[in-house]
């Protein structure tokens, strides 16, 4: 689903401002529709960070028929940016609490902006995104404040490339440890 979300996005809102979304989250606000926290990145190294609300609204479409007047309902996905920013204007990413599973965070631009992301993961893999934009595009580290920092930079040559890399690695690991508990050892008499 979040594939054609993307898909989507980057068709009617990141493409025609040659944009191309890099990450996206989805957040809760107040107000109705589903909301979304975007960042992407122009090839002239220009980052931008959005809300972007989607609602869905019944559009009345005429039927194909040249003899009947009938007219049937589309839903369609309406596409809007509420907020807009640059990454150059993030002075601090604020987690928080790193030592609890909090979906919160906290932007600070001129003004600042609490987001609350729908999992805390998908916190995470957005700030490891503006890391990581910031540091090619922007040639500056990102400011970032209460996060565990082996979410945000792994040390290990393999846990930047993604939790699925990181979790077959670990099972490697074990497997090679139940193999090698239950090889037979040679004793020298």
């Amino acid at each position: 689903m979040s594939s054609l979300l993307r898909e989507e996005m980057q068709r009617v809102l990141f493409r025609p401002a040659k944009h191309r979304l890099v990450e996206f989250i989805e957040i809760e606000e107040p107000s109705h529709g589903r909301h979304f926290l975007c960042v992407s990145a122009a090839k002239n190294k220009v980052v931008q960070l959005c809300i972007v609300r989607c609602q869905i609204s019944q559009t009345p479409v005429k039927s194909g028929s040249k003899t009947s007047q009938t007219q049937r309902s589309s839903i369609q996905e309406c596409y809007r940016k509420t907020e807009i920013w640059s990454l150059k204007d993030l002075s601090l990413v604020d987690g928080l609490d790193p030592d609890v599973d909090d979906p919160c965070f906290v932007l600070h631009f001129e003004k600042v902006r609490t987001v609350r992301a729908i999992s805390c993961s998908a916190k995470y893999a957005f700030v490891r995104a503006l890391v990581a934009l910031s540091d090619q595009k922007c040639q500056r580290s990102l400011n970032l404040r209460n996060f565990d920092w082996a979410y945000i930079k792994p040390t290990s040559f393999y846990s930047n490339r993604g939790d699925c890399v990181v979790l077959t690695q670990i099972c490697f690991y074990a497997f090679n440890l139940v193999c090698l508990s239950m090889c037979p050892v040679p004793l020298e008499t």
